[in-house]
């Protein structure tokens, strides 16, 4: 090729093909963006459709006046003081469910992991069920002290047995020890609901993970834990982005890998905690949600956690309505509705080696 076509107006081989990168990286940055506002107006939607959508039927209209402006009718009733509350508690517990899961993953480097699967849920439960069948507590508010206590003594126990001996918490252990105590905590809250049947009655409503019967006030409760661990997920993204590339590799980036593994431990506790106490244990959403959002996003941990952020809460709040139409005249909880819709995915994670060697 001459020297004249290298330097043609048109030519792509010459210097100035340089900027094409730094323009690629604008354009994946703008589709990022985007994709949080498309992401951001399905959460709008299906916020709207659960405080439309419910047992009684109450038509579009009727429900967009009294949503704007109460009048003390039966109908606006149902919407501010059932509806609203179940809705806004839903998109919190998403956005904690979703937030634990991309947080679990990246801190053990394991696409497999995620509350449940390392027992903290469990522990949650447990915290729970001792608060009910010893202490006689039947509120949210002590709920959620007890549901902190056990999501900590699970997360501590599972990584404990997971770093035993001489060796190191490997992904691989931390699954392990995380279905060991899962089947330890199971075992317990069994014992302890099977001997006293009152418990029972009041734990069976809860532990099956339904957003039906919340009122404002467990909001409010759950409302300064999830905040907290939400800000704190978020400021360590930069950091979980180095830890990334190995433990050895973000200490000679400046990261300090023990202080963010705490921080993120703490904030996995706060999050996870804080929803299994107001909504009970609700599986999938955070092992399934951190994949969809790295499908879309990539690797980079600030996207993959404000995309979880979003989605999660669709998934959630999406399949609380699905509950709702499913069984309607009554309603199927979503505890159960996010099993059958998470189940297989976890399943075609578990077929897919390379994922699970991440």
């Amino acid at each position: 090729m001459s020297v004249e076509a290298q330097a043609a107006p048109g030519s792509r081989t010459g210097p100035a093909a340089a900027p094409a990168a730094p323009r690629a990286g604008r354009t994946g940055a703008a589709l990022r963006g985007a994709g949080l506002l498309l992401a951001l107006g399905a959460l709008l939607l299906v916020g709207l459709l659960s405080v439309w959508v419910g047992t009684r039927g109450i038509p579009f209209t009727s429900t967009w006046s009294v949503l704007w402006n109460p009048d003390g009718t039966e109908t606006s009733i149902i919407i501010h003081q059932y509806r609203i509350p179940r809705t806004v508690l839903g998109l919190l517990v998403g956005m904690a469910l979703g937030l634990s899961g991309a947080l679990m993953q990246a801190l053990t480097r394991n696409p497999l992991a995620d509350p449940g699967l390392l027992g903290i849920s469990l522990g949650a439960s447990a915290g729970v069920v001792v608060a009910i069948a010893f202490l006689g507590i039947g509120s949210v508010l002590g709920y959620v002290w007890f549901a902190f206590l056990g999501a900590a003594v699970a997360s501590a126990v599972v990584y404990l047995l997971g770093s035993s001996g001489r060796s190191l918490a490997t992904p691989d252990r931390l699954v392990v020890a995380g279905a060991a105590v899962t089947a330890v905590l199971y075992a317990f809250n069994s014992a302890v609901l099977l001997l006293d049947p009152e418990a029972f009655d009041q734990f069976r409503f809860w532990t099956v993970g339904s957003l039906s019967g919340r009122y404002l006030e467990v909001v409010w409760v759950v409302l300064p834990f999830i905040a907290v661990g939400l800000l704190t997920a978020l400021l360590l993204a930069p950091a979980l982005n180095a830890l990334g590339m190995g433990d050895q590799v973000g200490r000679a980036l400046g990261v300090n890998v023990g202080r963010t593994r705490a921080l993120g431990g703490a904030a996995v506790m706060l999050l996870c905690g804080a929803a299994t106490a107001a909504a009970g244990p609700i599986g999938f959403v955070g092992l399934a949600v951190p994949h969809i959002a790295r499908f879309v996003v990539g690797p980079d941990q600030r996207w993959v956690l404000a995309y979880s952020m979003l989605i999660a809460p669709v998934l959630l709040v999406g399949a609380d309505v699905l509950g709702r139409v499913l069984g309607s005249p009554g309603e199927v909880q979503v505890g159960i509705i996010t099993a059958f819709l998470g189940a297989p995915l976890f399943l075609a994670l578990c077929r897919r080696r390379k994922l699970v060697m991440l």
